[in-house]
């Protein structure tokens, strides 16, 4: 029977912490972790699981996450999109503010959308608002409503509702972010007046990648680079996936901007000499590159110019992805993966000889710390939540439909081999996921930023 006031213990003999991997009990309490401690100091009375054949890490921090409700909830939902974060060892998310009807451009949207994650999150979710033209005043209202961060487009967003904005439309609103320390979260496509070649073939993916050249990011991040220095806003470039840009990151960062960059899973491990013409599931933008690219974004993200890996989870209808037609024009530019991230990045890394340490850096302490976490999530530490993933790094599994926690199936993954499994994942020390199934009642929270500002 166990003692509530010992709290419980998880046990492995490979711990990923801020030390380094070690043996040790998790001593957990409360839902927090209460202290890390050699196996033979466990108090008799502490009920120990042994978890001896997974590595523990911190639970996944995936701040880049299109839940698409209220309003879309035939695209994705939160029910939906935190079971497939669960089962992929993330603990946290961050939605985004488009795709959802209404779109989070206002307090009013915002209140909107927080009740209808009531009873359906599995893990814990914090939220953005969006920055588009003509909604200056609505930034602080929801600041003061607990979002953690504001995203806009450079070019058209695919929703009519959220259009994009102009360097004037970032001229109001950056110097009120900047006065908050509010991280302005940037889709870094910006169409310069030259015309990209006209489509040869629908089905053709070369067409589609030359529909959105990289000069469209490149000179992006460098207007972005720009407006950072004069408003010393925090800007962020979301799913960077032009390598040619990592020239003029370099130089912000070692100017000490607050400038941040994510890549994503698919950037660091498709390429577009192997993609199929015809395959829409491929296609989202900014577009999967070439393999040299591939390889110059992983030399990017060893050597800190990419500060962290999130998903870009961007799901849609089977039908708008025109699958079986096959239509890259037609096809919603988005790809489906956030069940599989840890999986996919440890399956690339491992060849690269990175260590898992390494990738829990990039996929739950940083992102934790981007999403003003850090005290809270992303380590296992004493006094943070007991956010945790049991993961076995050398077992292997193919991607089929029968185990995709998605609310649609369609995903460029599907049918390949990924090293690592995802065995048991802990929400403050509940357990919302093991041997491949989800608990009976959802557990996760609302991050709201002030609330997490007052859990210290």
């Amino acid at each position: 029977m166990r003692d509530d006031n010992m709290g419980f213990g998880l046990y492995s003999p490979r711990i990923v912490t801020s030390e380094g991997m070690r043996e040790a009990v998790v001593v957990i309490k409360e839902g927090r972790i209460a202290d890390i401690i050699s196996p033979e100091l466990a108090h008799p009375d502490c009920q120990v699981v042994d978890l001896s054949d997974c590595v523990l890490m911190p639970g996944l921090i995936d701040s880049h996450v299109h839940v698409n409700e209220p309003g879309r909830t035939e695209w994705e939902g939160f029910e939906t999109a935190t079971k497939a974060a669960a089962a992929g060892g993330i603990t946290t998310i961050a939605d985004m503010p488009l795709n959802c009807d209404p779109v989070t451009t206002s307090l009013k949207a915002l209140q909107a959308k927080l009740p209808e994650t009531t009873d359906k999150l599995w893990v814990d979710c914090a939220f953005y608002g969006g920055v588009v033209p003509g909604n200056a005043g609505e930034l602080e209202a929801m600041i003061d409503a607990g979002v953690v961060g504001f995203k806009c487009f450079l070019t058209h967003s695919g929703i009519d509702e959220f259009p994009n904005v102009t360097e004037k439309d970032l001229a109001e609103a950056m110097p009120i972010l900047a006065r908050h320390k509010m991280p302005l979260l940037v889709h870094a496509e910006l169409e310069c007046g030259q015309d990209p070649p006209a489509w040869t073939d629908a089905r053709s993916y070369q067409s589609f990648l030359a529909s959105r050249p990289r000069h469209w990011e490149n000179e992006a991040v460098e207007l972005m680079i720009r407006l950072c220095r004069q408003f010393v806003c925090p800007v962020h470039i979301v799913h960077l996936s032009s390598s040619d840009a990592l020239h003029s990151i370099s130089i912000a960062k070692k100017d000490g901007l607050p400038f941040s960059v994510e890549s994503c899973p698919h950037y660091l491990t498709f390429f577009s000499e192997e993609i199929p013409d015809g395959d829409t599931r491929f296609k989202c933008a900014p577009p999967i590159r070439e393999d040299e690219n591939r390889q110059k974004l992983w030399r990017g993200l060893r050597a800190g110019l990419i500060d962290f890996v999130v998903s870009d989870h961007s799901p849609c209808t089977p039908h708008l992805k025109y699958v079986e037609a096959g239509d890259l024009q037609k096809a919603w530019g988005g790809i489906s993966s956030l069940q599989f991230g840890l999986p996919v990045i440890w399956t690339q890394a491992k060849k690269q000889g990175i260590s898992l340490a390494q990738v829990s850096e990039w996929m739950s302490e940083k992102p934790a710390k981007f999403l003003g976490l850090s005290e809270r999530k992303g380590k296992i530490a004493i006094g943070y939540d007991a956010d945790i993933v049991a993961f076995s790094p050398d077992k292997e599994f193919v991607i089929n439909t029968d185990i995709i926690q998605h609310k649609h199936k369609v995903t460029p993954y599907e049918g390949r081999s990924l090293k690592g499994v995802v065995e048991r994942t802990f929400v403050r020390g509940r357990t919302v996921y093991e041997g491949g199934k989800l608990t009976i009642t959802p557990t996760g929270e609302q991050l709201l930023r002030q609330k997490v500002q007052g859990k210290k």
